[in-house]
This record gives C-alpha cells, sequence and structure tokens, in this order.
C-alpha cells in the first residue's frame, strides 16, 4: 500500500457511512414515491403493464422500504444492500434498458440504475461504515 492510501484509509468507514446513508435516502424516496405518489395499486398497475405479475409492484415496495431501513439505520446493511442489486438490473431489463444509456433519454435510460447498483457492491466491498446497529 502506497503513502497515500495508507494516509486516506482512515477516512474508509466514514466514506461507507456517507455512501450508506446515501443509498438509503435514495430507496426511501422511491419506496415513498410508489407507495403515497402512484400508490400501490398504481404500482402494481404499472407492473402489469410491463407484463409482470402485480403482485412484484407491492414485493418491489415492501423490499424498497426493508433495504431503506437496513442502509440507513445500519443493520446488516453491506448484505441487505446486496438485495437491490437484482432489484435494479431488473428495472434494466423490464424498463430503462430499452431506452437507451442516458437517464435523459425519454423514459429514463439505464445508466443512473446500473450506476446505483454499482454502488451497492461498492458498498458492500467496503463494508458497513460507522455508526451502524448490527454489523457484520
Amino acid at each position: 500500500m502506497n503513502a497515500t492510501a495508507r494516509s486516506l484509509s482512515p477516512l474508509a468507514p466514514y466514506a461507507a457511512t456517507l455512501l450508506r446513508l446515501a443509498l438509503g435516502v435514495l430507496f426511501l424516496v422511491h419506496a415513498l414515491t410508489k407507495l403515497l405518489v402512484f400508490t400501490p395499486a398504481g404500482t402494481a398497475a404499472f407492473f402489469e403493464s410491463l407484463g409482470l405479475p402485480g403482485v412484484l409492484g407491492y414485493l418491489t415496495i415492501a423490499v424498497e422500504l426493508t433495504i431503506s431501513a437496513a442502509l440507513l439505520l445500519g443493520i446488516y446493511a453491506r448484505w441487505i444492500g446486496l438485495l437491490g442489486v437484482p432489484l435494479l438490473l431488473g428495472t434494466i431489463v423490464t424498463v430503462h434498458g430499452a431506452n437507451g444509456f442516458s437517464f435523459a433519454n425519454a423514459g429514463g435510460g439505464w445508466e443512473y440504475p446500473a450506476f446505483w447498483a454499482l454502488a451497492l457492491v461498492v458498498l458492500f466491498l467496503l463494508g458497513d461504515g460507522r455508526w451502524t446497529l448490527r454489523s457484520r
């Protein structure tokens, strides 16, 4: 390890905490949007319009809320956060992939969910960070 990496390493747990909290807020915002704006029934109807079972809309809301709570509270966050990776990859396959790369494209491209999934993997590799309720 070089001198620069050694001097930054004490900050790594704080970087992981910042990343964990930011990811937790993202999941919370997306879950609350589905819950309060689109409504659970509207989310289920959207999933059905994609050819998916409507029950996956309800399940997605529950999973997003669970991941959000785990990330924000630091409850096995790096492991539970990994549950978000297939969820986000699923949005690429079912919704965003056909819209091209740029999230600025009509309907949103796959760049944002891909980066979000990658950030969850980075959190897994870094660890939970500081100020957790349960860490492993």
